[in-house]
């Protein structure tokens, strides 16, 4: 089965993102992306699978996977219930952590580490635990504190000992096999035409598919139907403009394909619990006050 292709969406004036996520969620299905991602288990048992090594994890499993090496974990949980928090979730993009090794000599140590990715590193639970508060304090940490954070998390990953490779040295990603299939290229649009106005049949007719077919297609795919995705897709993205940008809030609305203003309000409040100017507002106190700290250390 081809792996999905996740959107992994770093916003432009970060490096990095760090973020949780509980289960059941959207991503979990076999997948890949381009970004590196650091996997930490908070919750749960089950199955795993990165490129063709397959294993069991528990809480504290620690896991990096390189560019485009597929990947999942698959929580058993007997009686269903839902998990609020099931890992946190680092990903950053090569390209950016490369022009920080041209830039700082010193980081050329990690190079060993981001090649040993592209099989996949399971960590030692001790290794595990003393990862597991720098990832946590990542979740909050703003500015250079942010930076500095993630700087010394790799370092001191690239120092570990008793790192097990997973998948097998002759297993190779196929990222253009990947992104060839219908879904993927299908998602790639979804992404690079988000002010766009998009209609389920449109990307049908794109897919070469009957709207019908297009619908069950696109949910067994992602697990939410199409105008759901779309409207996360839209809403990361104005939350993205909405942060780091001064862009007057009528322009974000049709930047990311709202069709009107009062429309684009109340989606917000729905998925944000305040109105965007709002949001906007608590992103610069914050900013403010994480700058003020810095000052203060």
């Amino acid at each position: 089965m081809s792996p999905y292709l996740e959107l992994v969406q770093i916003q432009e004036q970060e490096s990095f993102k760090v973020w949780t996520h509980g289960y059941p969620y959207e991503t979990v299905r076999w997948h890949f992306h381009p970004e590196y991602e650091i996997n930490l288990i908070t919750d749960t048992c089950g199955r795993y699978f990165v490129g063709d090594h397959t294993g069991t994890f528990e809480p504290g499993q620690l896991v990096m996977v390189g560019p485009n090496l597929p990947h999942n974990w698959v929580s058993e949980l007997p009686d269903n219930r839902p998990v609020a928090q099931r890992c946190v979730v680092l990903q950053f993009s090569g390209r950016c952590i490369k022009h920080g090794i041209e830039a700082f000599p010193e980081l050329g140590h990690i190079e060993r580490l981001l090649a040993d990715s592209q099989r996949g590193i399971l960590f030692s639970p001790a290794m595990a635990r003393r990862a597991t508060g720098s990832l946590n304090a990542l979740l909050n940490a703003r500015g250079f504190q942010r930076v500095h954070q993630f700087l010394a998390l790799l370092d001191m990953l690239s120092q570990a000992q008793d790192n097990t490779l997973l998948a097998t040295p002759a297993f190779r990603p196929d990222p253009e096999g990947y992104q060839s299939s219908t879904i993927n290229q299908v998602l790639t649009y979804l992404a690079d035409h988000l002010g766009d106005k998009l209609r389920e049949s449109d990307l049908a007719r794109y897919a070469g598919m009957e709207a019908s077919a297009f619908s069950r297609f696109f949910r067994r795919h992602t697990g939410v139907p199409f105008v759901a995705y779309l409207g996360r897709l839209r809403m990361n993205r104005a939350c993205e403009l909405l942060i780091n940008s001064e862009s007057p809030i009528t322009d974000v609305c049709y930047a990311c394909g709202f069709n009107n203003v009062s429309n684009f309000n109340r989606q917000f409040l729905a998925a944000k619990a305040m109105p965007p100017s709002q949001f906007r507002r608590y992103h610069r106190l914050n900013d403010r006050a994480a700058a003020v700290c810095e000052t203060l250390v």
